[in-house]
């Protein structure tokens, strides 16, 4: 039906500007002949081509189509895989759909089904494509990969897949006149530049258009709205056909598992990102993959069975202590949460049980790893020549970042969202009796930490529900049911809740300080007081010092959008103090000790660069690229060594406690 109504009001709208269009080039045509000259002949241009400027317009998204880019991805047939579609004809075949039209490799934990599309792709039939990713492989057993292209050509036999198809492309009708005007704006002001007459009647034009993006915007929440709902069913459904191919528990370990996976994956990509400036890169990526998948789920204490960490869903929603449930109306798939719950209600068994790699379908999976990593690196442009990191050293150096980066497990994860919340150590009384460790670090002393961080979070969604900024009519909230004028009154009780949550983490902190007070030597000078108050001190400094970045960020905006000429060079003029502030900010890390072991000579470089002038960043009509790519580089280091004196100072008084700890536990 929405698409029904958007073709309507579409046509509508056509003809509209037809009609438009006709009434311009008359009113140009009688112009002309009535009073023939040059300034009637620019008139008459001017009439005739704001119509026709509508008209294209409305039209131009025909001449459009999307191409996936395939650059990182790489083709298998079935000669070089044969055990892989030998899996895929089995699936073909009992889901009862067509074999896709090319298989691809790509690096990425995902599976998806892709095809190049345009208007009129909506008319004749599109070939689809499978990409099945290493990452995805490396992350799963056989069964579980099976499931997961299981699920994938169940969308193939969707009879909705037709109509999600027509949606689709409606949406990229809408979406291409809404927001996909580059093009047209070049053209646009081309034409507006050639004469002050012919400008008024583009900027009509404009206007007109203006409102009929209006409608389109309507149209877009609307038919989008639909769209997402069908796209969560159809989700639903081939989860469903997934689970009567493999039985329901190989999808469910999979969807557990994946997040944990990408995590792991990005994890190794960062890492190599650090060593860019040393010319070194990965052999086999996925083999690092595999390392800190399990590195990781070892020190979560989540078990590993075949090589593969076994994820639950109490562990996947350890730290969500949120009571707000939302429908979102936006969300294209359904939660995991749901999507489990879903699949655990079909009780299907599995077909048969088994946890061999998945890597094991593919002939020589080494090679195929390899040959996929060379091609994630060759697009990083090395200064010397590059280096493989072999795999142990690779292990050697993960741990070592790791432990540089995280806090002792000791502390259960107290830390890892939370500061010490801000006390005076000089009114605290460190002789008064203190309590037992195991107690100030407890689960339940964990849970009020990540239960203020639900609250602060759930708060924010609920003042956006009451200022009307988020379109939802009814929410839950602790399994009870609100309708969006009941918001305040959800809001008043979870700020007492968070202020009550606030002061019981504040008092456990204090007592934490007294705590580790009491075993510090009488001949440490004071030396645990002293970091507690650096620290606090640092948090004040932090909060201005982060300004700068912000307020420059924010104000740098306008980059991204199209701005007439004389703004742009106005906007860059205003920056001027902010750049000021962000040079004083950059001299002032370059001296202080605190952050001299993490600026690298990449950092000093781009520091020094973007000191050690005025730039200019925009000429007549032409960004200066280059310059902004200084200015961004110098920010953004600006922020990175900003976050890292929090961490570091935060790192040293948590080691220094550890120490005395150690201390007491070893007399």
């Amino acid at each position: 039906m929405s698409i029904v109504l958007f073709v309507i009001i579409y046509c509508l709208l056509i003809l509209m500007a037809i009609g438009l269009t006709i009434l311009c080039l008359y009113a140009a045509m009688i112009i002309i002949i009535t009073r023939p000259g040059i300034f009637t002949i620019v008139l008459g241009v001017g009439i005739g081509s704001m119509g026709v400027l509508i008209l294209i317009f409305l039209f131009k998204f025909i001449f459009k189509s999307h191409k996936v880019d395939r650059s990182h991805l790489v083709e298998i047939s079935r000669n070089e895989e044969p055990q892989l579609f030998s899996i895929i004809d089995e699936i073909v075949k009992e889901v009862n759909t067509t074999f896709p039209k090319k298989v691809y490799l790509s690096s990425d934990v995902n599976a998806s089904v892709f095809y190049d599309s345009s208007f009129w792709s909506m008319f004749f039939p599109v070939r689809k494509n499978l990409q099945i990713g290493l990452g995805l492989v490396n992350s799963v057993s056989k069964e579980e990969l099976k499931s997961i292209l299981a699920h994938e050509f169940g969308h193939f036999s969707q009879k909705t897949m037709k109509v999600g198809s027509y949606v689709y492309h409606v949406n990229q009708v809408i979406y291409n006149m809404l927001y996909d005007n580059e093009g047209y704006d070049k053209l646009i002001q081309g034409w507006a530049n050639i004469n002050a007459y012919i400008a008024l009647f583009v900027v009509l034009a404009i206007k007109i258009i203006g409102g009929i993006q209006w409608i389109l915007q309507k149209m877009y929440e609307l038919v989008n709205k639909s769209y997402m709902s069908l796209s969560r069913e159809m989700e639903f459904h081939a989860d469903e056909i997934a689970a009567n191919v493999t039985g329901y528990e190989p999808l469910k370990n999979s969807l557990l598992r994946l997040e944990l996976a990408n995590h792991s994956y990005n994890s190794v990509l960062s890492f190599y990102e650090t060593k860019i400036s040393d010319s070194i890169k990965s052999e086999n990526l996925f083999k690092e993959h595999s390392f800190v998948m399990n590195h990781l789920a070892n020190e979560d204490a989540i078990p590993i069975k075949d090589n593969l960490p076994q994820v639950t869903m109490e562990e996947l929603n350890r730290l969500n202590k949120s009571k707000l449930v939302i429908k979102d109306q936006w969300a294209s798939h359904p939660s995991t949460a749901e999507r489990i719950k879903r699949l655990e209600s079909l009780n299907v068994p599995p077909a048969q049980k088994g946890y061999a790699s998945a890597n094991t379908i593919f002939k020589n999976i080494e090679a195929t790893q390899k040959a996929l990593t060379e091609k994630i690196f060759s697009v990083v442009n090395y200064k010397e020549q590059v280096r493989c990191l072999p795999l142990n050293d690779f292990k050697e150096d993960f741990q070592k970042q790791y432990e540089k980066n995280t806090f002792a497990k000791l502390y259960n994860g107290y830390y890892d969202n939370k500061n010490p919340i801000v006390f005076e150590p000089d009114n605290i009384n460190s002789d008064a009796q203190t309590i037992p460790f195991n107690e100030l670090y407890s689960q339940q002393k964990v849970d009020l930490v990540y239960t203020a961080v639900a609250l602060e979070n759930d708060l924010g969604i609920l003042k956006q529900i009451s200022d009307r900024n988020n379109p939802v009519k009814t929410f839950d909230y602790d399994g009870k049911k609100y309708k969006k004028k009941e918001s305040n009154l959800v809001i008043n009780a979870l700020q007492r809740e968070l202020k009550l949550t606030k002061e019981q983490i504040k008092q456990n902190d204090i007592d934490i300080f007294k705590y580790f007070k009491s075993l510090e030597p009488d001949n440490s000078g004071g030396l645990l007081k002293e970091k507690y108050k650096r620290f606090f001190a640092f948090e004040q400094e932090f909060q201005v010092k982060y300004k700068i970045y912000e307020n420059l960020s924010n104000e740098l905006q306008f980059i991204n959008f199209v701005t007439p000429v004389e703004q742009i060079q106005s906007n860059f003029q205003k920056i001027k103090s902010l750049e000021t502030e962000l040079k004083k900010g950059i001299s002032d890390l370059l001296n202080e000790n605190l952050y001299q072991a993490e600026i690298s000579e990449e950092i000093k470089g781009n520091f020094d660069l973007y000191t050690s002038k005025e730039w200019q960043y925009f000429g007549t009509e032409n960004y200066f690229e280059k310059n902004l790519e200084i200015l961004y580089n110098a920010l953004n280091n600006y922020v990175f060594l900003l976050s890292r004196g929090y961490f570091l100072l935060k790192k040293d008084l948590l080691n220094y406690q550890e120490k005395l700890h150690q201390g007491s536990t070893t007399m």
